[in-house]
């Protein structure tokens, strides 16, 4: 009779692999070392994503409580590893990010979104994330000039915003992407779409 009570328990585990079943005090219980910092990536990546798209803004208490619940969740489940895996995730993704933030093609809610996801993910999955977001607005951009008729335009605009990158100058305002006649891309959205589809292809085993 005990051992029959344990076979729904069973039946889930063998379903969803990235749930672990770890004993403690005679009893199962469900871990989620595997997949548990997504919770709090996945969440933040939504809200994000939903704000970016409504108010082309990313609030700060978003991004300071993704930090503070990236941090928590990788202490928690990791220990002292998953803290510093943390860190090294947050700073990772303010320091990519940082030079676009300098010359202003990228605003400064995606710059601390990137940071929000890097101490939820950690380094090497932020990578993948951000890989894929470049991807996704790169997409979007594309669209969104065509469909506007700016791509010629536009693409004067991405040459000056790199030749300045590398010159380590900031470009004029005419070329930033803060110009209300610019066209924008909702960076947050591509963030949020690329940590979302991330986060499928693992639980499929696709990634």
């Amino acid at each position: 009779m005990r051992g029959g009570a344990f076979l729904p328990a069973a039946i889930m585990l063998q379903s969803f692999p990235y749930l672990q079943s770890v004993p403690y005090q005679g009893t199962w219980v469900i871990g989620l070392r595997s997949s548990g910092n997504w919770i709090p990536a996945i969440l933040v990546a939504i809200v994000a994503g939903v704000l970016d798209w409504r108010f082309r803004r990313i609030p700060n208490w978003l991004t300071v409580s993704g930090f503070g619940a990236g941090l928590a969740a990788n202490t928690i489940l990791y220990r002292w590893p998953g803290f510093k895996n943390a860190l090294l995730g947050a700073a990772l993704g303010l320091g990519l990010l940082l030079p676009f933030v300098l010359i202003r093609s990228l605003g400064a809610g995606d710059w601390k979104l990137a940071g929000a996801l890097g101490a939820c993910l950690g380094p090497r999955q932020l990578l993948s994330v951000l890989l894929i977001t470049i991807l996704l607005a790169g997409v979007m951009a594309l669209v969104l000039v065509i469909f506007k008729g700016r791509l010629k335009k536009t693409l004067r605009n991405i040459a000056n915003l790199v030749a300045s990158l590398f010159s380590l100058r900031m470009p004029g305002s005419e070329v930033s992407l803060d110009d209300p006649h610019s066209t924008k891309i909702p960076f947050g959205v591509a963030m949020a779409a690329a940590v979302l589809f991330y986060a499928v292809g693992r639980a499929m085993g696709r990634i």
